[in-house]
């Protein structure tokens, strides 16, 4: 092998390298048991639900969604179609601290009574205030149903489900998040299978780039020499 391309393909793997290094996923997801305790009119319920938040770039924040596995309450008397609307809030940990509103539609069936209420996904918007690393966890739930209201702590302090890296109001760059954007500024689902094939694609990115270092370098080789 030639002195040229020996060093053409050293250089390759060190570039390739270094990408890789520099372009770790920025947003990291996880699904979290959550043990809510309700204080409902008829007395104290809970249960403990699976949930998940998930992020997607939009305009200047980002649309969060909220996602509960299981239902967290129940009631005496079956909620007919409509009659149940649930809340909640998302708190900001790391870089940025606070509150975000999310809400969600009312139940689209009738709810049968002494059964778990499942809730919707709720949704809000993020706009980023500070730079950094933010992360969501599941706040306080609220459940209005027939003129009553419930509300449901989580009484395990739940670690995060979510975790950013943000630009505030005025910061340069794109925000960047796991998975595969579709254009710069673009953050998508977050989550570990997302991350995964990002990560893929990258790799495979680096490696064409390589290789045409390669080819430029030993082609020009020859051509210097003559």
């Amino acid at each position: 092998m030639s002195y040229q391309k020996r060093t053409a393909l050293a250089l390759a793997a060190a570039v390739a390298g270094s990408v890789v290094l520099t372009a770790a996923p920025t947003a990291h997801a996880a699904v979290v048991d959550v043990d809510y305790r309700c204080q409902t009119p008829i007395g104290p319920k809970g249960a403990v639900s699976p949930i998940d938040i998930k992020a997607v770039r939009s305009g200047g924040g980002y649309k969060l969604t909220m996602s509960f596995r299981k239902g967290v309450s129940s009631s005496p008397v079956e909620l007919g179609k409509g009659a149940m609307n649930p809340s909640a809030v998302i708190e900001l940990g790391g870089a940025e601290k606070g509150k975000v509103p999310v809400s969600g539609p009312p139940n689209a069936e009738a709810i049968p009574a002494n059964t778990p209420i499942k809730i919707n996904d709720l949704t809000g918007t993020y706009t980023p205030g500070k730079s950094g690393k933010v992360t969501f966890t599941a706040g306080v739930l609220t459940i209005k149903a027939l003129g009553t209201t419930t509300t449901c702590t989580p009484g395990n302090n739940p670690r995060p489900s979510l975790e950013l890296d943000v630009q505030g109001a005025g910061g340069g760059g794109s925000q960047s998040g796991s998975g595969s954007g579709s254009g710069a500024g673009e953050l998508p689902k977050t989550g570990p299978l997302d991350s995964a094939l990002a990560l893929g694609t990258l790799g495979g990115t680096v490696l064409l780039t390589g290789a045409a270092g390669v080819l430029w370098l030993t082609r020009r080789g020859p051509r210097s020499a003559g």
